[in-house]
């Protein structure tokens, strides 16, 4: 019968082992990794010295053997969190929770910045590096000459050998027209943000598309602005001089769409009997606090780091990294905004 473990105040160190074997703590670790040449007596004992006291190996400590360290950088541009966040809770996913830690840096959109984070990363010796960003616009890539794999997400590489993970925007749009003109709505108006961001311009492309399909055209002109509330203010109205008979507005945020719901109100239009409201991004503070809550497209963030990340621990692995830009649909999250009262 084997013997019990024998207790002691705290868990056992390989120097523990060492002591109980009578060998040299270089030796114990040799003999618990299978490493090195030593007689077998010797590691015999070593192995029954540890199963003895209980001895658990770290598994940082054996990473650091093997060459690894467990970590990888996640570089970011998007100061406010707003889209890292959620790409990089995702990308933790499918790390693996507790098994695999992220270094987060924010460079501000620095490119001196982000050299020195990158510079930092690699001597911390990650196995992997994250880009990712606030804008899909084509980034320039942060090198080939790097030691460790490299992912884009929620942004994209100039250089088309790299790989990039990015919203579908433009499906998005036809998501967010389909799901209006199926609620019987045909004068669709459309604000959205600074027509210089990528974003803008494939969510409007999206909704004039899908529109021109059915035989129709958007209410008013596309309105063009800032991702602000105080932009959806100033647009609604515009708008519905533009076009009084406007009967649903697609917005390319969620906070321009919270604005046009105010000045919707302020002129007696009732959301949604009298205008339909969509925005954009699903972001659950502004989407859950207008009034009333916001039917709205999410990006699929936490998707796009997830795999990011499947593709980063495959690289790391010794697997290719594939090479373009991969399209994560978006998905629509239907709310009170676009119901008919009954």
């Amino acid at each position: 019968m084997a013997s019990p473990p024998e207790q002691v105040a705290r868990p056992a160190t390989i120097r523990d082992v060492a002591a109980a074997a009578a060998v040299s703590i270089g030796t114990a670790s040799k003999a618990l990794n299978g490493r090195g040449r030593m007689r077998d007596e010797t590691r015999d004992r070593v192995l029954a010295a540890a199963e003895r006291l209980g001895f658990r190996p770290n598994p940082l400590a054996q990473g650091l053997l093997a060459g690894r360290t467990y970590t990888v950088g996640l570089v970011t541009g998007d100061s406010y969190g707003r889209f890292s966040i959620p790409v990089m809770l995702g990308a933790e996913d499918a790390l693996g929770a507790g098994k695999i830690s992220v270094f987060l840096c924010d460079t501000r959109d620095d490119p001196i910045r982000e050299r020195h984070y990158l510079e930092r990363l690699l001597a911390r010796r990650v196995e992997g590096i994250i880009v990712t960003g606030r804008r899909t616009e084509p980034r320039p890539s942060i090198g080939h000459d790097l030691p460790v794999p490299v992912v884009y997400a929620m942004t994209q590489s100039t250089d088309e050998s790299d790989y990039s993970i990015i919203p579908d925007d433009r499906g998005g749009g036809v998501l967010a027209t389909r799901h209006l003109l199926a609620t019987g709505r045909a004068r669709v108006g459309h604000i959205t943000g600074p027509e210089g961001f990528q974003a803008a311009r494939e969510r409007a492309a999206g909704l004039t598309a899908t529109l021109a399909e059915a035989g129709l055209a958007p209410a008013g002109e596309i309105l063009f602005g800032e991702w602000s509330e105080e932009w959806g203010r100033q647009a609604a109205d515009i708008l519905l001089h533009a076009a009084p008979d406007v009967d649903a507005v697609f917005c390319g945020s969620d906070q321009i769409a919270r604005g046009v719901a105010e000045t919707l109100r302020e002129r007696g239009r009732r959301v949604p009997d009298d205008v339909a409201l969509v925005g954009f991004d699903n972001w659950e503070p502004m989407a859950l606090g207008c009034r009333p809550p916001l039917t709205t497209v999410d990006m699929n963030l936490g998707e796009i780091g997830r795999l990011a990340a499947r593709h980063l621990l495959d690289a790391i692995a010794g697997e290719p990294v594939p090479s373009g830009v991969h399209v994560v649909p978006a998905a629509l999250v239907p709310r009170a905004s676009t119901r008919r009262s009954i």
